[in-house]
């Protein structure tokens, strides 16, 4: 995710005459005490907590021991951060001269241990095709590609670039890179062949595994044309390696002979025995890049045994895991969350997920709760942005038709939950008792940094409570001070912590630069996130700093603001940002989905020459002045069919700053649907 520096317009004072970084005014949501029940029960208590308060590096090597190592490591952790002026380069080791291999921590121990017949996934595909995939059946395939990528050339500190949709493929070739000592760098399937050829290049990769096409929203569309424009004249790419999806739907496949390889023509007919090596716990072992929707995307350089430690210690404890557990998470797997919570973190478990092909809506809007039912999913795991859609798609609540009585926890990713939402998620996939992980982390973290800890916290809706065993974080001002309860402020991690990204591919001053070097003097990662702290010192998301609007030296969040108005009864998504105002410097608009209200006609902009319109918006920011107060109302609202989002959930809001000033619109490669800002700009007249 990009980092911007934070604005550096003035903010209003707080009666001790210390500037906050982000003026907050929103209610807080009443707490939910853990059921009795599910307390029982839980993986973690109160003694794990206190572990890891009273030494947390010790708490780290217990955690470490849930993984399966060929040789023990002789250093837990060493820590080199930038000096005080921000100058040399910060360097982080975990479990130094330790020996492991991650292919065989998620698939071959659990395989030794007996539990090969246990399914793995249960895959879904977007047209309805399924497969049901054991633990000894993911050990021969992914022994398979590997030994097919090696013979392609592929071996320890190479790098190989997946460009793939959510398949069973993906998950072997990224096990398979893995237990070589590879390095894979994932790209999502809706990426241009621009942004693709970057990440390429980049990682100097010597194979690209691909497919000949993907489904989209029922549609087949080649991608492998894609492919061969992202590596043309790429001499370190050797062979680009294809696996057969849409078939005869897509008949025109490019193909450079010698180059290009098949599949089926290769992994599918290699040896289902591999020998696996173990590397050194600080091996890398994956680089995932920054979105790019501002400046160059970073590749954020994650290693083996410290952030195998990370998520496996976290998925066991956040989603409290069970050996019966039918886990779903509907993140694409190109990104993070789906590097940490649908690969290494459940296997390392071994767990049984769900991953699923399409799109949710695809071909109707209730097709996750029809899978679901289907594999009687225990724990489901997605983004705001998607549960507000449910919201607007099933305004009188889930239907009854669908059967959700399997599931016992729930959790939130992508950017802070809005109470609301979370209420709604509550009640009509978790029935009222399910509890909700609301968890923050980052690329950069590796895994999850703060959230709830099911059976021991009191749940907050909205919040991300604090940090988790292990880690410290706090809410500071621009000086590094921490703020005070019911303020706002810079959001850091204090200390370091085993998943870390180590630096940023071949730019290791950058890596200082966006994260160490703000906060040198006090040892602070900068996470480039905002925050509140409410009276019980529990922590608040409120977006990026970069997105918090300026209204008359008052620095307002965007999330608050946007949870305002989806608290509204007719309102199912906002997105809210700042733009230029003459008056008050900067001035909030909103872009609002209505609850069974159509667009167009004179149902968008400022409600001009329309009366339900602008009765609609005076008393959304009527409501907006009641929730947070009357600076924070919107000086525009547009009413509009959808959101532009990534396929990750996030609202990219820097879009909709473009609209609403009339710009031509950036990077859109990222978008869930790219129709969306072009209809939203001919509803608004840009």
């Amino acid at each position: 995710m990009p980092h911007s520096a934070p604005s550096t317009a003035p903010a209003a004072t707080t009666a001790a005459g210390r500037a906050p970084a982000i003026t907050t005014l929103a209610a807080e949501a009443a707490a939910i005490a853990p059921s009795p029940a599910f307390t029982a029960q839980a993986n973690v208590d109160a003694a794990f907590v206190d572990a890891a308060r009273l030494d947390p590096v010790a708490f780290w090597e217990r955690e470490a021991e849930r993984l399966e190592w060929a040789s023990p490591w002789h250093t837990a952790h060493e820590w080199r951060p930038t000096d005080a002026s921000g100058r040399t380069i910060p360097e982080a080791t975990w479990f130094a001269g330790g020996r492991l291999n991650a292919a065989v921590n998620c698939v071959d121990r659990h395989v030794a241990a007996g539990n090969g017949g246990k399914v793995a996934f249960h895959f879904e595909g977007e047209r309805g095709d399924r497969r049901t995939v054991t633990y000894a059946e993911l050990e021969r395939e992914v022994a398979r590609a590997a030994n097919a990528l090696a013979a392609l050339g592929v071996g320890t500190g190479d790098r190989v670039v997946l460009y793939l949709p959510v398949l069973v493929e993906t998950i072997v070739a990224t096990l398979a890179v893995a237990r070589l000592g590879a390095v894979h760098s994932l790209v999502f399937g809706g990426f241009s062949a621009e942004a693709l050829r970057f990440r390429v290049a980049d990682t100097g990769a010597k194979v690209v595994i691909t497919s000949d096409g993907q489904f989209r929203r029922g549609e087949a569309v080649a991608v492998k044309s894609a492919v061969d424009q992202a590596v043309e004249g790429l001499a370190h790419v050797e062979h680009v390696l294809v696996v057969r999806r849409t078939g005869d739907e897509t008949p025109e496949i490019p193909w450079t002979p010698g180059r290009d390889v098949w599949w089926h023509e290769t992994v599918d007919v290699a040896s289902a025995h591999h020998e696996a090596e173990a590397f050194d716990a600080e091996t890398p072992l994956f680089i995932i890049y920054t979105s790019g929707t501002t400046g160059r995307p970073k590749g954020l350089v994650h290693t083996t045994g410290g952030y195998l430690t990370h998520v496996a210690s976290t998925f066991h404890s956040v989603f409290d895991a069970k050996p019966d557990d039918v886990y779903w998470c509907t993140a694409d797997l190109a990104w993070v969350t789906a590097h940490s919570y649908v690969l290494y973190g459940p296997l390392a478990n071994g767990v049984t997920s769900v991953i699923f092909e399409g799109t949710p809506n695809t071909p109707h809007p209730g097709r996750h709760f029809e899978i679901i039912e289907r594999y009687a999913v225990t724990t489901y795991y997605t983004a705001p942005t998607l549960i507000r859609s449910f919201m607007g798609w099933f305004p009188g609540g889930v239907p009854g038709e669908y059967d959700r009585s399997s599931i016992r926890l729930l959790g939130s990713v992508g950017e802070a939950i809005n109470p609301a939402a979370c209420e709604w998620f509550r009640q009509e996939l978790g029935g009222g008792t399910a509890p909700i992980v609301d968890t923050w982390w980052q690329s950069e973290t590796g895994g999850a940094v703060m959230a709830p800890l099911p059976g021991l916290s009191h749940l907050k809706p909205g919040s991300a409570l604090r940090a988790l065993p292990g880690f410290t974080t706090r809410v500071v001002d621009e000086h590094g001070d921490e703020v005070g309860r019911g303020e706002g402020g810079y959001l850091v991690i204090d200390g370091t912590w085993p998943g870390m990204a180590r630096t940023v591919w071949g730019d290791a001053e950058r890596y200082r630069d966006s994260y160490w070097a703000r906060f040198a003097d006090r040892g602070y990662f900068f996470s480039g996130d905002g925050a509140r702290v409410d009276a019980d010192g529990d922590i608040w998301l409120l977006g990026r700093v970069d997105d918090v609007i300026n209204v008359s030296g008052h620095r307002l969040s965007t999330i608050e603001i946007e949870s305002a108005l989806v608290g509204h009864p007719d309102v199912t998504e906002a997105g809210v940002v700042g733009v230029s105002d003459e008056r008050t410097g900067e001035a909030v608009v909103a872009f609002v989905v209505v609850v069974g209200v159509g667009v167009g006609d004179g149902a968008a902009g400022r409600g001009d020459g329309d009366a339900d319109a602008a009765a609609r918006m005076a008393g959304l920011r009527a409501h907006v002045a009641a929730a947070i107060g009357p600076i924070a109302k919107p000086r525009d609202i547009h009413f509009v069919p959808d959101l532009p989002k990534t396929r990750s959930g996030k609202i990219m809001r820097r879009l909709l700053v473009d609209l609403a000033e009339g710009r031509p619109l950036g990077d859109t490669t990222s978008l869930q649907d790219a129709s969306v800002p072009a209809r939203i700009g001919a509803l608004i007249g840009r």
